[in-house]
């Protein structure tokens, strides 16, 4: 959605009524995630895509079907053998898409959801998929205001509150409630879609290697800063475009920085007097991937003055050191492919291994967003 999102409100702001369908729900090898999506506008106009390929056609027939009937529709696909000629996933995946079509008139809050997404301000729109509620009723919510409506306060109230805890944690999925908003009950199905700003990927150190994992971090959607003491090194034109490059010492920064659970962390200065200090500030905070770069002597040595500045044995335990995955890398670039698949590993919980060593699904079950 944050991809085609200038597209839509282009669309938006010119009073142009589009078809919007989004993934709601997926099992299996889905080929995308909840919060996919693909619009339909004027003159036959597609972006974006719902499964890469496999029921894009049959969901341009539903987009077009929303906006000349004005009714949102809740559809699921699944692979099918039965039918040779059925609109299914060729995966063995199941995706359920909401459809629904989206003018100034009917949802007032869409340009200001993308205004705030376009301007890094954190927004959750949430929109009912099922249940005795209007079907593609939009509610969004940040974190000091709220537009649109479920249909009934009960319901505007609980998912406000929910909309704003997952907010911080960036959690895309379905919630369920009772008509008035009621916990534990399971009658009204609401999407929760949030647009947090992008994670941050700290890199310290600006060598040959820093520029090659910024820019693999850039691809895959950090907000990317580089740092290091040295001037010399740190200068802008040595790094993609959109990248931060500070000049100062890398534990300073690093403790003037605010980092979440979502926050990458690669140290590739492999200087004892950048990293010990550096790591012992890292380790200590959150973080999902503290990385440090350096052969299997250097990871000795570093680990033992990290023991001698106090660190404990599970502090130690979150370092992926040496960083990377196994893929023989030996130029920058090849280097920063396996650092990035370590963090992507480690964020989905993925093995690292072949796929033709491994057995079952190819994509692990999404995880379903538990009701409080």
């Amino acid at each position: 959605m944050r991809e085609i999102l200038p597209v839509l409100n282009g669309w938006y702001a010119a009073g142009v009524p589009f078809g919007l369908a989004t993934v709601v729900e997926v099992s299996r090898s889905a080929p995308r995630g909840p919060g996919a999506s693909m619009a339909v506008g004027p003159h036959d106009e597609v972006v974006g895509s719902v499964s890469g390929g496999c029921v894009e056609g049959a969901v341009f027939e539903l987009a077009q079907e929303a906006v000349a009937s004005g009714e949102a529709r809740l559809e699921t696909f699944g692979y099918s053998d039965a039918d040779a000629f059925a609109v299914g996933l060729t995966c063995g995946g199941e995706i359920t898409v909401l459809v629904r079509p989206v003018a100034p008139g009917r949802d007032p809050s869409f340009g200001a959801v993308a205004a705030s997404v376009a301007g890094g301000e954190p927004v959750t729109t949430a929109t009912v998929t099922d249940g005795p509620a209007p079907r593609g009723a939009t509610l969004a919510v940040w974190p000091d205001r709220v537009v649109g409506t479920l249909g009934s306060e009960g319901l505007d109230a609980a998912v406000t509150a929910d909309a704003r805890g997952e907010l911080a944690l960036g959690v895309t999925g379905v919630r369920r409630y009772g008509p008035r908003g009621q916990r534990r009950e399971d009658a009204v199905a609401v999407f929760l879609h949030s647009f947090a700003p992008p994670p941050r990927m700290l890199v310290f150190g600006a060598i040959d290697y820093a520029a090659a994992v910024a820019r693999i971090g850039v691809f895959l959607g950090y907000r990317v800063t580089v740092c290091d003491a040295r001037p010399a090194f740190a200068t802008p034109r040595r790094f993609p475009e959109g990248v931060e490059v500070v000049v100062d010492w890398p534990h300073r920064r690093l403790r003037a920085t605010d980092t979440d659970e979502r926050t990458v962390i690669c140290v590739l200065t492999h200087d004892p007097k950048f990293d010990v200090p550096l790591l012992r500030e890292a380790l200590r905070r959150p973080a999902a991937y503290i990385g440090a770069m350096g052969s299997r002597r250097t990871h000795d040595d570093r680990r033992r003055r990290l023991v001698e500045a106090g660190l404990t044995e599970r502090e130690l335990a979150r370092l992926r050191s040496p960083v990377g995955l196994d893929l023989g890398a030996r130029t920058p670039e090849e280097v920063a492919v396996s650092v990035a698949a370590e963090i992507v590993a480690l964020r989905w919980g993925g093995s690292g291994a072949p796929l033709t060593a491994t057995a079952g699904a190819i994509h692990g079950q999404m995880p379903e967003i538990p009701s409080i």
